[in-house]
């Protein structure tokens, strides 16, 4: 039996196997709506296998995009566009799929990575970013505004509000997003948030609008309804928000009800300092496993099968997920299964193209 393929449940959601299809962001939105890319890149990686699909980072309010193409879920046109894309996808795969709720922060109104990637101006679309602290991500930036207590609530009710729109939507499962230098990161962080209040300084104030936020979220949803928490395990800078101060976060995270945490790392600075490597972010997943018990997602070039296999085998995971990879070989678990001698899940349509000499790798979906 493999460890990779073996079931697993989130909450009250059951999973088939222990692969997840990590979100990434496509930049291919109309005014937070989805496009027919949306449903050809999300059809086939809903046909891949794999145990749970997460879609890319999405928008709580229109402020809260990475850039001006970026999904969002704030409004009932949103909400509309995005029930029917999962309507799509359900009629085609039961692949379970969550959704990641998400504020860019001081990173948001910039083109997209092949336009360049700069900050985009007021007559292009752009807008003016919020933060923690006005400390522009990076220098040549505009400086963010400082939010204050009425931008905090305001936040915090979006957040809220775009759960609530989740569930309407049909989605399996919600994910905050508190990672790569967002804007639930900047809170988080010592280097982006130097505010005096009691949102800033010690480690409590820091986290205090992030679990402002999951508590709203998990109020929103119904018991047992699975919700996970997406982090940045260090900013890989000294003095930054760290594996130490993670761990913590992780804990108070799983006494409000977490139903996972899910471990990437960096994105806060562009001076960062990482030296990447096959699955470089996995030991800060079984140390925040081992320390606090939360189910726990490890990421970041886990690209082969047997290490897939082994991160759950030796307990330093509870999942895998995959982002790059799966763009690469939207394949990925069919062939996985065929190396580990497991089975996985496809249409009915595909069942013919198992290969010659590989038996019962094909369950009908």
């Amino acid at each position: 039996m493999s460890a990779l393929f073996s079931p697993i449940s989130l909450g009250n959601l059951s999973l088939r196997n222990r692969i997840v299809i990590a979100p990434m962001c496509q930049y291919s939105a109309q005014d937070g709506l989805p496009t027919d890319w949306h449903l050809i890149h999300l059809g086939q990686l809903a046909l891949s296998g794999a145990g749970l699909l997460i879609i890319e980072a999405t928008a709580v309010e229109p402020a809260g995009r990475i850039s001006p193409q970026d999904l969002g879920l704030w409004s009932d046109e949103t909400e509309a566009a995005l029930t029917a894309l999962r309507r799509s996808l359900r009629d085609c795969s039961s692949m379970p799929v969550a959704v990641q709720l998400a504020h860019a922060g001081r990173k948001g109104s910039t083109a997209r990575p092949w336009d360049g990637g700069a900050s985009v101006s007021f007559g292009r679309g752009g807008w003016t970013t919020s933060s923690a602290s006005a400390l522009p991500f990076d220098p040549e930036d505009a400086s963010p505004v400082e939010m204050d207590s009425n931008g905090i609530a305001r936040v915090v009710k979006a957040f809220r509000g775009a759960a609530e729109r989740a569930l309407n939507c049909g989605f399996d499962c919600v994910e905050l997003h508190c990672a790569h230098g967002y804007l639930m990161h900047q809170f988080l962080s010592p280097l982006s948030n130097q505010r005096q209040d009691e949102y800033g300084g010690s480690l409590e104030n820091r986290m205090r609008l992030p679990l402002m936020v999951f508590r709203e979220i998990r109020a929103a949803l119904p018991q047992g309804f699975p919700l996970g928490v997406r982090i940045s395990a260090t900013d890989w800078i000294e003095g930054g928000w760290d594996l130490e101060q993670s761990t913590v976060f992780a804990a108070r995270l799983k006494e409000l009800g977490c139903d996972y945490i899910h471990v990437s790392s960096g994105g806060l600075s562009p001076m960062q300092s990482i030296k990447p490597g096959p699955g470089y972010q996995v030991p800060f997943a079984a140390h925040i496993k081992r320390e606090t018990g939360l189910t726990t997602i490890a990421v970041g070039l886990i690209t082969q099968p047997q290490q897939a296999e082994e991160i759950i085998a030796s307990g330093q995971a509870d999942l895998t997920a995959l982002g790059r990879g799966m763009l690469y070989n939207p394949r990925w678990p069919w062939h996985a299964a065929a190396e580990l001698g497991a089975c996985v899940d496809a249409p009915p349509q595909y069942l013919r193209c198992e290969p010659h000499g590989v038996k019962d790798l094909f369950k009908k979906s």
